[in-house]
């Protein structure tokens, strides 16, 4: 009788000690999924004080617009320092979402005024910039996207039962999914039928 019921005790130590290793693991896979977009958004941050230099020297009258993108690019800088300390933390991930997307919305507006520039437009710094700013957009979306499955697949795992029990216990906390909206997603298609 006592073999069955040690038996029995390690079997269920054994049990909870594999469903915490698998939250472990999922947590731990969605902090390195986070740190993928660490890199790729200080990568944006560190292209966007260059591209405000060089347009200045054109933009003279627009320096609102300028002032706006690096207002903007510093709170953006400063949601990810804080989304990076746990990214696992729902309001520091979605601050920084917000931070993001107002800084989109920003550089948005530089690159429209800058359509009024041509010698702007021609500027070889200028465009360069352009496109390793757009490739780096690429990037973003791509290790979004990784950190959202990542995300999804823990909360998965921590919110399945007998999982949330364990979760419960050992407060694994849920993760929250990074939205950060590319601004060409958001704008509505003028349509004319003249």
């Amino acid at each position: 009788m006592g073999w069955i019921i040690g038996g029995v005790l390690i079997a269920i130590v054994v049990f909870v000690v594999s469903i915490y290793n698998r939250l472990v693991t999922g947590r731990n896979l969605y902090k390195n999924a986070f740190a993928q977009i660490d890199v790729q958004l200080t990568r944006r941050h560190d292209l966007i004080p260059n591209l405000v230099e060089t347009a200045k020297g054109y933009m003279k009258h627009e320096r609102e617009t300028l002032e706006t993108v690096i207002n903007a690019r510093n709170t953006a800088v400063n949601g990810l320092r804080n989304a990076a300390v746990n990214p696992g933390d729902p309001h520091a991930v979605q601050q920084l979402a917000g931070a993001e997307n107002a800084l989109s919305g920003a550089l948005g507006r530089l690159f429209a005024l800058a359509e009024a520039y041509p010698d702007l437009k021609a500027n070889q710094n200028m465009m360069q910039l352009s496109e390793e700013l757009t490739s780096t957009e690429n990037k973003v979306a791509f290790a979004r996207q990784a950190f959202n499955d990542a995300v999804m697949s823990y909360n998965n795992t921590r919110e399945m039962f007998p999982n949330s029990l364990i979760a419960g216990i050992f407060s694994f906390l849920p993760a929250q999914l990074l939205n950060i909206e590319s601004p060409d997603r958001r704008a509505v298609p003028q349509i004319s039928f003249t």
